[in-house]
Protein backbone atom coordinates (compact mmCIF):
# COMPACT_ATOMS: atom_id res chain seq x y z
CA UNK A 1 0.00 0.00 0.00
CA UNK A 2 2.84 2.46 0.77
CA UNK A 3 4.13 2.25 -2.55
CA UNK A 4 0.43 2.73 -4.37
CA UNK A 5 0.59 5.70 -2.50
CA UNK A 6 3.71 7.02 -3.36
CA UNK A 7 3.13 6.57 -6.81
CA UNK A 8 -0.15 8.17 -6.44
CA UNK A 9 1.38 10.88 -4.68
CA UNK A 10 4.22 11.18 -7.27
CA UNK A 11 1.07 11.55 -9.71
CA UNK A 12 0.15 13.57 -7.88
CA UNK A 13 2.11 16.55 -8.03
CA UNK A 14 3.41 15.97 -11.22
CA UNK A 15 -0.29 16.61 -12.27
CA UNK A 16 0.38 20.06 -10.90
CA UNK A 17 3.57 20.45 -12.50
CA UNK A 18 2.10 20.28 -16.04
CA UNK A 19 -1.01 21.99 -14.88
CA UNK A 20 1.59 25.38 -15.36
CA UNK A 21 -0.08 25.58 -18.96
CA UNK A 22 -1.48 29.56 -17.99
CA UNK A 23 2.38 30.37 -17.02
CA UNK A 24 3.45 29.02 -21.00
CA UNK A 25 0.29 30.27 -22.28
CA UNK A 26 1.29 34.02 -21.05
CA UNK A 27 4.75 33.52 -22.19
CA UNK A 28 3.90 32.78 -26.10
CA UNK A 29 1.07 35.79 -25.74
CA UNK A 30 4.08 38.29 -24.58
CA UNK A 31 6.39 36.79 -27.28
CA UNK A 32 3.84 37.55 -29.90
CA UNK A 33 3.10 40.95 -28.87
CA UNK A 34 7.09 41.61 -29.58
CA UNK A 35 6.05 40.92 -33.43
CA UNK A 36 4.26 44.36 -32.90
CA UNK A 37 2.19 43.92 -35.97
CA UNK A 38 -1.65 43.58 -35.13
CA UNK A 39 -1.96 40.18 -37.55
CA UNK A 40 0.40 38.26 -38.77
CA UNK A 41 -1.09 34.99 -39.89
CA UNK A 42 1.71 32.55 -39.40
CA UNK A 43 1.91 33.70 -36.13
CA UNK A 44 -1.35 34.23 -34.80
CA UNK A 45 -1.95 30.86 -36.24
CA UNK A 46 0.59 29.01 -34.46
CA UNK A 47 -0.27 31.26 -31.20
CA UNK A 48 -3.63 29.54 -31.22
CA UNK A 49 -2.89 26.18 -31.93
CA UNK A 50 -0.83 26.44 -29.22
CA UNK A 51 -3.44 27.46 -26.78
CA UNK A 52 -6.26 25.53 -27.71
CA UNK A 53 -4.13 22.40 -27.83
CA UNK A 54 -2.71 22.99 -24.36
CA UNK A 55 -6.41 23.03 -22.82
CA UNK A 56 -6.57 19.21 -23.73
CA UNK A 57 -3.49 18.86 -22.29
CA UNK A 58 -3.97 20.81 -19.50
CA UNK A 59 -8.01 18.85 -18.66
CA UNK A 60 -6.03 15.51 -18.67
CA UNK A 61 -3.63 16.69 -16.22
CA UNK A 62 -6.33 18.38 -13.77
CA UNK A 63 -8.16 15.12 -14.36
CA UNK A 64 -4.85 12.71 -12.96
CA UNK A 65 -5.07 15.84 -9.99
CA UNK A 66 -8.20 14.68 -9.44
CA UNK A 67 -8.15 10.82 -9.94
CA UNK A 68 -4.61 10.70 -7.88
CA UNK A 69 -6.15 13.24 -4.73
CA UNK A 70 -8.79 10.72 -4.27
CA UNK A 71 -7.33 8.02 -4.83
CA UNK A 72 -4.41 8.82 -1.97
CA UNK A 73 -6.90 9.45 0.27
CA UNK A 74 -8.81 6.25 -0.48
CA UNK A 75 -5.89 4.47 0.49
CA UNK A 76 -3.56 6.61 2.52
CA UNK A 77 -3.44 7.51 6.18
CA UNK A 78 -5.59 10.26 6.36
CA UNK A 79 -8.89 8.63 5.09
CA UNK A 80 -11.76 10.18 2.17
CA UNK A 81 -13.31 12.24 5.39
CA UNK A 82 -10.72 14.47 5.81
CA UNK A 83 -11.69 16.36 2.22
CA UNK A 84 -14.38 17.45 4.82
CA UNK A 85 -11.93 17.58 8.63
CA UNK A 86 -9.24 19.06 6.80
CA UNK A 87 -9.82 23.12 5.50
CA UNK A 88 -6.84 22.23 3.18
CA UNK A 89 -7.85 19.73 1.28
CA UNK A 90 -11.37 21.20 0.99
CA UNK A 91 -9.58 24.26 0.09
CA UNK A 92 -7.56 22.17 -2.86
CA UNK A 93 -10.55 20.42 -4.08
CA UNK A 94 -12.50 23.49 -4.47
CA UNK A 95 -9.55 25.23 -6.11
CA UNK A 96 -9.27 22.66 -8.77
CA UNK A 97 -13.15 22.55 -9.21
CA UNK A 98 -12.52 26.20 -10.13
CA UNK A 99 -9.76 25.53 -12.14
CA UNK A 100 -11.15 23.11 -14.17
CA UNK A 101 -14.34 25.36 -14.55
CA UNK A 102 -12.34 28.49 -15.90
CA UNK A 103 -10.51 26.08 -18.02
CA UNK A 104 -13.88 25.10 -19.89
CA UNK A 105 -14.69 28.15 -19.94
CA UNK A 106 -11.92 29.85 -22.01
CA UNK A 107 -12.01 26.38 -23.96
CA UNK A 108 -15.36 26.04 -25.04
CA UNK A 109 -16.36 29.45 -24.47
CA UNK A 110 -13.79 31.92 -25.05
CA UNK A 111 -11.98 29.46 -27.82
CA UNK A 112 -14.19 28.96 -30.48
CA UNK A 113 -15.25 32.46 -30.88
CA UNK A 114 -11.60 33.38 -31.34
CA UNK A 115 -11.70 30.38 -33.73
CA UNK A 116 -14.93 31.93 -35.06
CA UNK A 117 -13.26 35.41 -36.18
CA UNK A 118 -10.07 33.57 -37.12
CA UNK A 119 -12.25 31.27 -39.88
CA UNK A 120 -12.79 32.73 -42.74
CA UNK A 121 -8.93 34.57 -42.58
CA UNK A 122 -6.16 32.51 -44.35
CA UNK A 123 -2.44 33.35 -45.35
CA UNK A 124 -2.80 34.14 -48.87
CA UNK A 125 -4.89 36.97 -48.34
CA UNK A 126 -4.86 40.30 -46.18
CA UNK A 127 -6.80 40.33 -42.89
CA UNK A 128 -9.91 42.35 -42.52
CA UNK A 129 -8.74 45.86 -41.11
CA UNK A 130 -11.15 45.51 -38.52
CA UNK A 131 -9.87 41.73 -37.30
CA UNK A 132 -7.21 42.76 -34.68
CA UNK A 133 -10.33 44.76 -32.90
CA UNK A 134 -12.66 41.73 -33.23
CA UNK A 135 -10.03 39.82 -31.82
CA UNK A 136 -8.66 41.73 -29.09
CA UNK A 137 -11.41 41.27 -26.65
CA UNK A 138 -11.63 37.70 -26.16
CA UNK A 139 -7.70 37.23 -25.77
CA UNK A 140 -7.39 40.13 -23.37
CA UNK A 141 -9.94 37.90 -21.36
CA UNK A 142 -8.57 34.64 -22.12
CA UNK A 143 -5.00 36.42 -20.52
CA UNK A 144 -6.62 37.62 -17.52
CA UNK A 145 -8.01 33.76 -16.77
CA UNK A 146 -4.86 32.74 -17.76
CA UNK A 147 -3.55 34.82 -15.21
CA UNK A 148 -5.97 34.00 -12.44
CA UNK A 149 -5.38 30.49 -13.14
CA UNK A 150 -1.82 30.89 -12.59
CA UNK A 151 -1.97 32.52 -9.46
CA UNK A 152 -5.01 29.51 -8.67
CA UNK A 153 -2.53 27.13 -9.30
CA UNK A 154 -0.06 28.45 -7.34
CA UNK A 155 -2.03 29.11 -4.71
CA UNK A 156 -2.84 25.28 -5.07
CA UNK A 157 0.77 24.16 -4.67
CA UNK A 158 1.28 26.51 -1.59
CA UNK A 159 -1.91 24.79 0.34
CA UNK A 160 -0.71 21.14 -1.06
CA UNK A 161 2.42 21.57 1.22
CA UNK A 162 0.66 22.10 3.94
CA UNK A 163 -1.69 19.20 4.06
CA UNK A 164 0.12 17.11 6.66
CA UNK A 165 1.99 20.67 8.83
CA UNK A 166 0.23 23.87 8.24
CA UNK A 167 2.55 26.96 7.98
CA UNK A 168 2.28 29.90 9.93
CA UNK A 169 -0.76 31.76 8.51
CA UNK A 170 1.46 34.75 7.94
CA UNK A 171 3.97 32.77 5.61
CA UNK A 172 0.64 31.37 3.85
CA UNK A 173 -0.70 35.05 3.14
CA UNK A 174 2.95 36.69 2.33
CA UNK A 175 3.28 32.97 -0.58
CA UNK A 176 -0.12 33.78 -1.31
CA UNK A 177 0.38 37.37 -2.42
CA UNK A 178 4.08 36.20 -4.17
CA UNK A 179 1.67 33.83 -6.00
CA UNK A 180 -0.33 36.95 -6.93
CA UNK A 181 2.54 39.72 -8.02
CA UNK A 182 3.96 36.32 -9.53
CA UNK A 183 1.05 35.95 -12.13
CA UNK A 184 0.59 39.43 -12.17
CA UNK A 185 4.38 40.00 -13.59
CA UNK A 186 3.77 36.81 -16.08
CA UNK A 187 0.94 38.92 -17.18
CA UNK A 188 2.93 41.69 -18.20
CA UNK A 189 6.41 40.51 -18.83
CA UNK A 190 8.62 37.90 -20.74
CA UNK A 191 9.97 36.45 -17.94
CA UNK A 192 13.38 36.21 -20.30
CA UNK A 193 15.48 35.09 -16.97
CA UNK A 194 12.73 33.20 -14.89
CA UNK A 195 11.83 34.98 -11.92
CA UNK A 196 13.16 37.64 -12.47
Amino acid sequence: MDSLYSVLKFLHVLGFVFMAIPLFNLIVVNERALLGVPFQYHADRYMENIIRRGALRCFVFQGTVLASGVLMLAVGPLGIGALWGNWVLLAKTLLLFTLMALLSYVHFGLQPRIEAVLAGVNADAAPPADLPGRLKPYRVRRKRLATLCLFLVITTIVLGLQVYGPFPVGLTVALMVLAGLFAWRANRTLLRLGWF
